[in-house]
């Protein structure tokens, strides 16, 4: 099985090397096929020659160009539409998610055969480290809010770190979300449409350098459209959007 690995960069500069170094040496220390897609997103610094410059040592990596109109959830959905794999997994720019935890998921992805492997901080297992406590306050208040309203055993749904099969990504289509609510819109989508998942913990670590492009106050309207427009498909679409051969996740446990 072959993995795809999208990082969204935007003014990245700063990351960017050692996110890349330390990723692709992880990855190729546990001789897992993979591909690293950097998608540029309208970077004013120089984040693109990085990357660039990198891809010449890095077989694996390529950089794309995420044409206008630039936020977060236009990056991923154009990394998401040039990858390969067999499976695909939205890593961080600034080094806040874990190498080491990537390949966790890919090896639970292939031993569980699970259409989805979902990290969470806030199991047993898992660890934030530097989390700002505003942030980390509307981030439990938000994540139990989904909780209840989905009746699903996920708590942390805003964690961008996941990993999807190709064929979920077919199936979530088409994707809405223009900026940080398509971490919300992806899962559950692949959730209310019937796709299995596995929940394992991950590690988060705030940021060392540059600043972080996520903006709560920008945000929180967004977040709940989109939480609410999957909502309403849950439960007035009829299963018309759910995968063949339904397969209940209600069942899934966390590790």
């Amino acid at each position: 099985m072959k993995l795809s690995v999208v990082i969204p960069a935007h003014n990245e500069g700063q990351n960017i090397e050692s996110t890349l170094n330390d990723l692709h040496g992880t990855l190729d220390s546990n001789q897992i096929d993979h591909e690293i897609i950097v998608v540029d997103d309208n970077s004013q610094d120089d984040t693109a020659r990085v990357t660039e410059s990198l891809a010449i040592r890095i077989p694996t990596l390529r950089l794309v160009h995420n044409v206008p109109p630039n936020c977060f959830g236009f990056a991923v959905r154009c990394g998401l539409n040039h990858f390969t794999g067999d499976a695909v997994a939205i890593f961080m720019a600034d080094g806040s998610d874990s190498p080491s935890d990537l390949v966790h998921f890919f090896k639970t992805m292939e031993t569980e055969k699970t259409d989805c492997v979902f990290g969470s901080r806030f199991i047993r297992g898992g660890e934030t480290a530097h989390y700002p406590w505003p942030k980390l306050i509307l981030n439990r208040l938000a994540n139990r809010f989904i909780q209840l309203l989905f009746q699903i055993p996920y708590n942390d749904t805003t964690n961008a770190f996941k990993m999807y099969r190709r064929e979920v990504i077919a199936g979530v289509q088409p994707l809405l979300s223009h900026h940080f609510n398509l971490t919300v819109e992806l899962p559950l989508k692949a959730i209310i449409r019937g796709y299995t998942y596995t929940i394992i913990p991950n590690r988060w670590e705030n940021r060392k350098k540059g600043e972080s492009k996520l903006r709560i106050k920008e945000m929180g309207s967004r977040y709940l459209f989109i939480v609410l427009y999957c909502f309403l498909e849950k439960w007035l679409s009829k299963g018309d959007y759910q995968r063949p051969h339904f397969s209940s996740s209600k069942n899934q446990k966390p590790q």
